[in-house]
């Protein structure tokens, strides 16, 4: 028997896709602080009124606990310094103070060029003036 309607209603009673549930690390502590301090039928009624399974509550105890422990674990006070940070501190003085001595040198280049040009034009004028007097 061929039905006249061939495009078929969806039927109310099929649930739509889950997607996948995401709980911020407040919700997650909070739930954790309630699920502690409960007996073994309140625990099961906090998952029951949460949607939530056991195997969440293990995996979100290991997460804190692993927080937990590398917090511990981390070094007290400030962090070390990266010694790149004081190689380029050092590479930097040093480029500091080659400028330094590069300018004096270029001014000293300078002065020894004038002081070639002026001894040049007094070499040259003194042989010319001693040609004169003779």
């Amino acid at each position: 028997m061929a039905s006249t309607n061939d495009h078929r209603t969806p039927d109310p009673q099929v649930e739509p896709r889950s997607t996948n549930r995401r709980f911020s690390a407040a919700y997650k502590q909070r739930i954790l602080a309630e699920y502690d301090t409960l007996d073994k039928q309140g625990k099961g009624a906090l998952l029951r009124r949460e949607g939530l399974y056991s195997s969440l509550i293990s995996a979100w105890k290991s997460q804190r606990d692993a927080g937990a422990a590398a917090a511990l674990g981390a070094p007290a006070g400030r962090p070390k310094a990266d010694p790149r940070d004081k190689e380029i501190a050092k590479l930097k003085s040093e480029v500091e103070r080659l400028e330094k001595e590069l300018g004096k040198a270029r001014t000293v280049i300078e002065v020894q060029g004038k002081l070639s040009a002026l001894l040049d034009q007094l070499a040259t004028g003194s042989a010319t003036n001693d040609g004169e007097t003779k």
